[in-house]
């Protein structure tokens, strides 16, 4: 049996109290999550997907990165260009397109590991998306600094995994993602009571206004074995048994 690892918690968070087993947040931050917080006053939920607003950067990044608004709303195929501080002394800015979510479930994808009861009450989501680094700082071991939103307004955290789970790893950028950086990744949230996925969030600290993707979630499909290749490997086995 494989067992999750869970970097900052341990079980769930229930609607009555602190948890979690995929998690998240303390209540001042889901507080923030709230619809009648969600976006500033001045907010245009109309903005573009992506582009500069001319406006002074909420961090500093390098010249010709353009950041994203914050508040923009997103569909899955979107990209957008934020800074974050993943250390008070480190600035990272990342360009990232959320690419598919997609939803399977406990018994179908997860019954060879561990899980708690909480978890297994879980509705099991992937996230996929392309994420390069246009920053100066090498963001290598970093967390994506990507959340899920359910259907109560709570931020859920990615769940890393201590092995290989081939239908969604799940783990950290690669140890070294130096500026120029790119991987494909993908993310798995388990939201908590079978919960929904609503949209995916960009939120690095309470008071900034979220940057969200929202989109179709289709179900996971495994990866088909290359019969073709497998067809291809064996002729040419059958050619060399056949050479004069």
């Amino acid at each position: 049996m494989h067992t999750v690892s869970m970097s900052r918690a341990s079980t769930f968070m229930h609607r009555s109290g602190l948890s979690a087993a995929a998690l998240l947040v303390t209540g001042a931050l889901l507080a923030g999550c709230s619809a009648d917080s969600a976006a500033e006053p001045d907010a245009d939920a109309s903005s573009p997907a992506v582009g500069a607003t001319g406006a002074t950067p909420y961090l500093p990044v390098p010249d010709g990165v353009a950041l994203t608004e914050p508040g923009s709303q997103l569909a899955v195929g979107d990209h957008a260009v934020v800074a974050y501080q993943p250390r008070q002394d480190v600035v990272g800015a990342l360009d990232i397109d959320v690419t598919a979510l997609e939803k399977t479930t406990i018994k179908a994808e997860f019954s060879a590991w561990q899980l708690t009861d909480d978890q297994k009450k879980s509705n099991p989501f992937f996230v996929r998306a392309t994420v390069k680094n246009v920053g100066d700082t090498d963001l290598g071991g970093r967390d994506v600094p990507l959340y899920i939103v359910n259907d109560d307004n709570v931020l859920v955290q990615s769940t890393p995994f201590a092995s290989s789970f081939e239908a969604c790893p799940s783990t950290p950028l690669p140890k070294k993602f130096a500026p120029g950086a790119e991987a494909k990744v993908c993310l798995v949230y388990l939201a908590p009571d079978h919960g929904d996925l609503v949209a995916v969030s960009f939120r690095p600290e309470e008071t900034f206004n979220p940057i969200t993707w929202t989109g179709d979630v289709v179900k996971y499909e495994p990866p088909k074995p290359d019969k073709d290749k497998g067809g291809k490997q064996g002729d040419k086995k059958k050619d060399k048994g056949t050479k004069n």
